[in-house]
């Protein structure tokens, strides 16, 4: 069994609600994001990063807004729609019930 690619997958399988939370509580700069989940040692590169938050925008779960940048070209910050709220809300409850779930079955067994 390669134990790095099931990692690997298992991180992944939570990026979406990872980055929704990272973005709930402000208009955020891709970098930010970056950060944020580096910050929670959800070390992702920006080729997986950049691809998912345009499909949550395509799904019309995120929207974004350009700004002047001081230092170089105009930035894009994103922020969650109507949409991504309740998206956000509801994978919030689906990965409670499933940390449950697994956390009961982590438990060590009664002999």
């Amino acid at each position: 069994m390669n134990i790095d690619k099931t990692n690997a997958q298992m991180r992944k399988g939570v990026l979406e609600l990872c980055v929704l939370s990272v973005i709930s509580d402000q208009e955020v700069y891709t970098s930010d994001i970056l950060l944020s989940l580096k910050e929670a040692q959800l070390l992702v590169v920006e080729g997986t990063v950049y691809p998912l938050l345009t499909r949550l925008k395509n799904d019309g779960v995120l929207k974004y807004k350009w700004e002047e940048s001081s230092s170089g070209p105009p930035r894009k910050y994103y922020s969650l729609t109507d949409q991504g709220k309740e998206t956000l809300k509801s994978l919030t409850v689906t990965w409670k019930q499933l940390t449950d779930s697994v956390n009961q079955l982590l438990k060590p067994k009664k002999s």
